[in-house]
């Protein structure tokens, strides 16, 4: 009897942990939703220029800036894309209002590494892209090198010290994707993912189908304690 009625309270606890569990799992999945949705009008929103600073809010918001190029100053750092291996392009741009803002103008492959083909565009240039979020301590499980000028993550404070910049704003640009029609140039543009994994759901439902099942567990237990005591 003692033996039944703690097996009892076992599968009542793990039914309120699985329970709580799931509920939070869907809680989650709304949080997600949510979201994904004010990501998704962001991306789809009428460009704005750049914010002073820049949260988790901000990424992924269209935005335009116009400027120049400072020349000789990219920044190749390691990417891995849909067309294979090869490095992001970053570039400072200096805005028209006097702000430097790191700009990444697409990928191109590691054969492109030494060659030119990627050089920046002299005079003035307006460009659209994503607000990114910098990408501090490194990428691909390595630390950035600057001082070898390997880079594995698109770290704006250090690239920017690396290039003796000041006053960098504090994310950097994703150039979007060039018109139809345009030339087939490197770096390729537009290559940004905008994914979020979302299995919130098939983990709720898997908490609560272990809730069922504690039900289950706790009908078997309670039948043998009740057959036990009849043939007693």
């Amino acid at each position: 009897m003692t033996k039944r009625i703690l097996l009892l309270g076992l599968l009542g606890l793990a039914f309120l942990t699985f329970v709580g569990l799931g509920v939070w799992q869907i809680e989650r999945l709304q949080w997600k939703q949510d979201l994904i949705a004010r990501v998704d009008a962001r991306i789809h929103a009428a460009p704005v220029a750049p914010p002073e600073t820049a949260t988790g809010d901000d990424e992924y918001r269209r935005i335009r800036i116009a400027g120049t190029y400072i020349a000789d100053a990219d920044t190749l750092t390691q990417a891995v894309t849909k067309l294979g291996p090869g490095f992001w392009v970053m570039t400072p741009m200096t805005s028209e209002e006097g702000r430097v803002i790191l700009v990444n103008r697409g990928f191109i492959p590691q054969d492109l590494k030494d060659q030119t083909a990627y050089a920046a565009p002299s005079g003035a240039i307006s460009v659209t892209g994503l607000l990114r979020l910098t990408e501090p301590k490194g990428g691909f499980l390595r630390d950035n090198d600057p001082a070898a000028g390997r880079w594995f993550s698109r770290d704006v404070v250090e690239i920017a010290r690396a290039r003796g910049l000041s006053s960098v704003a504090p994310f950097f640009i994703d150039v979007e994707a060039a018109a139809k029609g345009a030339a087939n140039a490197y770096p390729v543009t537009g290559l940004t993912v905008v994914a979020f994994s979302n299995h919130h759901l098939q983990y709720a439902l898997t908490w609560f189908a272990m809730a069922a099942l504690t039900i289950v567990g706790a009908i078997v237990v309670t039948r043998r304690g009740d057959s036990d005591e009849g043939s007693a």
